[in-house]
């Protein structure tokens, strides 16, 4: 196993030599790098980083061994969260390998830097991947430095840059910690786990090694592909951590997103959702399970969760079940997957096939609380849902990196290298395809959707189109209470309203996707014109004339966006008058103007023969 690499490696420092992790009562002794990585999971976790990177075993030790075993004495048995995220003892030191692992897995589909030539991409392969893990290992080291005390069995305090631990040790939580100071803290211990070589080594990157020392200062936005990265890697490891016990889910902060999807879920039953009914139903409630239309929930979650104004809702429904499943809120069918295939059954004859979440109850009801089992039966469908064959543990194909591409992948008992597949495509920038690392929810096939929702989605939706008469002025009403409530917001980097030429910039078709959303009803009502339910509701606003038109008598406006780098474009409306709705709101955008149209790209010069 990756021990051998443990016994060959030089410890970081000599001074905590192994011992057992507690002392005596309230205190924990201080181990060795060798004791801290030698568990199996910990082990498999080096294995997993090793393969990801295109070096020998003494130059992994270098670059990638040491700083660990430096971390590792570092960060001992610390958690990584008082309550949320790793929350145990050694939890820092779990969530330090799972994000480098994490963050090389995702490093394999990009080349980095993008904007640079091929051949600067390959010469710069191996740094921007180590650049990447040391990023990971330091993202949250700060929290060592600010959220945490930590002293010896004598009162006297340990500050991590005095070097690791010495003698026994017990910590607490600061109470007036600051949220967020942790990021730019880690800086500070930096030097702790890279030594002068390493940081030589980067520093002769320009771009890379700004992109590093923004990453360490805990300002992701500006450290361009590489804290885009680590933010993603840091993602997996987190909802990893939190949704392997669907008990966790109401235990993680109010704000966090596995706590709002339960609270969301909790609300529909209650409030919106009908069970049991005799023919077409939102869902069945069996003696073991909750079976709920997967479509028709979804739906129903995304847009209240959206009229709440939580942010980080997945658009589509595929992404709503992984989502779910990865909290463990969702339970998996035979094959793995969020979804399954059932018949329903009443006692009057009535039956029909849909496609289910399954939930247990016991996640939304107390005991006392759970409403009367259906009376009728539901029936999984065996045939639809094979079962999952046995396969390789580990997929680590999907690079193109240069000399990199021979990339090793390997079983968890071995480290002959096995040569990747010449035809292996890049996995997508998404989270849902990190979480098999360590054996999470694959992803849904994308022709999903293709089995039919026609009979409840019809029912369903023609009892809330008479409840709600969708118009322009229910668009602009919609809009008018999400600005005011600071719901909808305005003028920031990803928003959808903006304030420009004194009056109000609408984006198109962001803006009216959104109101598709929160209400997939009106997916319906356009499926009747042959339109999606953004342009059904857009073409009701521009009916009600409130908006500029073009001296061409086009009412699509061009948008500039200059930003610190680059500049893109926005379309949108151009309200006429701006509705009251600016007295709260700040003056005009100042990175937004005008303009008749987008300027062409200049062409690349040809080069070689251009006959």
């Amino acid at each position: 196993m990756f021990s051998l690499f443990l016994r060959k490696t030089r410890p970081a420092s000599t001074s905590a030599a192994p011992a057992k992790p507690t002392s005596s009562v309230g205190l924990t002794a201080p181990q060795s790098a060798k004791a801290l990585l030698d568990t199996p999971r910990r082990q498999k976790l080096l294995e997993q980083i090793w393969q990801r990177t295109a070096l020998s075993r003494t130059q992994f030790e270098k670059l990638y061994l040491d700083p660990i075993s430096r971390y590792a004495e570092l960060v001992q048995l610390l958690p990584a969260s008082e309550s949320h995220h790793h929350a145990y003892l050694g939890g820092m030191l779990d969530h330090g390998l799972e994000v480098i692992a994490y963050a090389l897995k995702l490093r394999q589909s990009h080349l980095l830097p993008s904007s640079a030539q091929p051949e600067v991409q390959i010469a710069q392969a191996e740094a921007w991947t180590a650049a990447l893990a040391y990023a990971g290992l330091g993202h949250d080291l700060g929290k060592i430095a600010v959220d945490m005390h930590v002293e010896y069995a004598d009162g006297k305090t340990w500050r991590p840059w005095h070097g690791p631990l010495t003698s026994p040790y017990r910590f607490r939580y600061r109470k007036d910690r600051q949220y967020r100071l942790h990021g730019a803290a880690s800086g500070l211990l930096i030097h702790q786990l890279l030594n002068r070589d390493i940081l030589d080594w980067l520093c002769t990157f320009p771009e890379l090694w700004t992109s590093l020392i923004f990453s360490l200062a805990g300002q992701s936005e500006h450290s361009g592909e590489l804290g885009t990265l680590i933010t993603q890697a840091d993602q997996a490891s987190v909802a990893q951590a939190l949704g392997g016990d669907p008990a966790k889910a109401m235990s993680a902060p109010k704000h966090a997103l596995q706590r709002k999807l339960l609270e969301g879920l909790r609300y529909l039953l209650g409030s919106e959702l009908k069970l049991n009914q005799p023919q077409a139903s939102d869902g069945w409630l069996t003696q073991d399970a909750l079976w709920l239309v997967s479509k028709t929930v979804s739906d129903k979650l995304r847009a209240h969760l959206l009229s709440q104004g939580v942010d980080g809702i997945p658009e589509g429904n595929i992404a709503v079940f992984n989502v779910l499943q990865e909290h463990g809120i969702a339970l998996p069918s035979s094959n793995g997957k969020a979804i399954w295939n059932a018949t329903v059954t009443s006692e009057t004859g009535w039956s029909h096939s849909f496609t289910f979440l399954k939930l247990s109850p016991a996640l939304i009801w107390d005991a006392t609380a759970r409403p009367a089992a259906f009376s009728g039966t539901v029936i999984v469908d065996t045939t639809t849902q094979p079962p999952i064959a046995p396969g390789p543990p580990l997929n680590t194909s999907c690079s193109a990196r240069g000399n990199a591409s021979e990339r090793a992948t390997s079983n968890h008992n071995s480290f002959r290298p096995l040569p990747r597949a010449d035809n292996a495509s890049p996995a997508p920038d998404s989270l849902d395809l990190l979480m098999d690392l360590f054996g999470g929810p694959p992803t849904l096939p994308e022709d999903f959707e293709t089995v039919p929702f026609e009979e409840p989605e019809l029912a369903i939706s023609s009892s809330v189109e008479e409840a709600i008469e969708f118009s322009g002025k229910h668009f602009m009403d919609w809009l008018t209470l999400g600005v005011r409530s600071h719901r909808i917001i305005i003028n920031d980097r990803k928003a959808l309203v903006h304030t420009v030429d004194d009056t109000m910039f609408l984006v198109t078709p962001g803006l009216f996707q959104r109101y598709g959303q929160e209400h997939p009803q009106l997916a319906w009502i356009a499926k009747k014109e042959s339109l999606q339910d953004w342009q059904w509701i857009q073409k009701r606003f521009e009916e009600l004339r409130l908006h500029r038109k073009q001296p061409n008598g086009l009412n699509i406006w061009i948008c500039e966006v200059s930003g610190a780098r680059k500049t893109h474009y926005l379309h949108g409306f151009l309200l006429n008058e701006h509705g009251g709705l600016m007295n709260d709101l700040a003056l005009n955008n100042p990175y937004l103007k005008v303009v008749d149209q987008i300027p062409r790209k200049k062409p690349r010069p040809t080069i070689g023969n251009t006959r």
